[in-house]
């Protein structure tokens, strides 16, 4: 049983993450009508609850660390157990344990499934939640562990990667700058999406949630219209560039922010990617033109 204390220990340290998180779309649902209030409060104190015990119930002697076999067995309970948790709120609107858990996993994979109906009449707080949660999958669940890196020392990058798909190699020494760098882009992309937004007449609720979902590129909206409800061009166009720029990989913008021209050269991946995009959008423009007759 020793060998499995520092995974929960882990595991009770990003529940009581989420619980943190959580206060948030409270905050929201408490300045609007409160609709959803009991489930995010329910919410928030089985995080507590539970998080919190496993903390305490796994605390001992000697230095705290995770080797590699550790950290593997860590990404896979989180992916398990903190979509359970997340799926309580959505409980308080009216879904089944098994849509709750759907609507929850569909959130963090950033799949962008939803069976939630009647967007438009939701609570502010359940919506805020649902965006929040698909954008911290966007990033990676495991990154929210990246205030406890130091805790786990070597194994601590090791569970960054486990979740991460980029291969790439480092452009910070240090993981913990590495994994802080990443979430600060992905956080200042948000927010230049959020700006533009709002600047191109949407809402700052509408705003804030859609540039969450857009540059993790998971498409979760607050209307039943989806996107459909913004027949803006400017906003159309601003949410296709901001979901090539989070399709991106992060580690390339720490290259281009950094001082070494060889560093700043997009690399094989972003150049196959753009001009694959180029590719699709032809072919399509063009099947798009024939199948209306403008072609010529």
């Amino acid at each position: 049983m020793d060998a499995y204390r520092p995974v929960f220990r882990v595991v009770g340290m990003l529940l009581l993450v989420l619980a943190a998180t959580m206060t948030v779309p409270l905050g929201v649902d408490l300045a609007g009508r409160g609709r959803d209030l009991p489930a995010l409060e329910f919410a928030l104190l089985a995080c507590l609850a539970v998080g919190g015990g496993l903390v305490l119930a796994t605390r001992g002697p000697g230095t705290f660390a995770l080797d590699q076999r550790q950290a593997f067995l860590c990404t896979g309970a989180a992916w398990l157990v903190l979509p359970a948790f997340s799926a309580i709120p959505f409980l308080g609107v009216g879904l089944s344990p098994v849509d709750a858990w759907f609507e929850s996993v569909s959130a963090i994979t950033t799949t962008g499934s939803t069976v939630l109906t009647g967007l438009d009449e939701l609570p502010r707080g359940v919506l805020f939640w649902r965006s929040f949660l698909q954008w911290l999958g966007g990033i990676g669940i495991i990154v929210m562990a990246v205030s406890m890196l130091p805790f786990m020392r070597v194994a601590g990058m090791q569970l960054f990667r486990t979740e991460s798909s980029d291969r790439s190699s480092k452009v910070l020494g240090n993981p913990i700058d590495f994994v802080r760098g990443v979430v600060l882009v992905y956080a200042a992309l948000t927010v230049l999406c959020t700006v533009a937004y709002e600047g191109f007449g949407m809402s700052g609720f509408d705003a804030i949630n859609h540039a969450m979902t857009t540059v993790s590129t998971g498409g979760f909206s607050t209307h039943d219209a989806s996107f459909g409800a913004f027949p803006a061009p400017a906003l159309q166009w601003t949410a296709t560039v901001f979901m090539v720029a989070g399709a991106l990989p992060f580690v390339s913008y720490l290259r281009v922010l950094s001082l070494t021209r060889r560093r700043a050269l997009p690399g094989a991946q972003v150049a196959g990617f753009v001009l694959f995009l180029l590719g699709t959008s032809l072919v399509m423009a063009a099947w798009l033109s024939a199948s209306r007759g403008t072609l010529f």
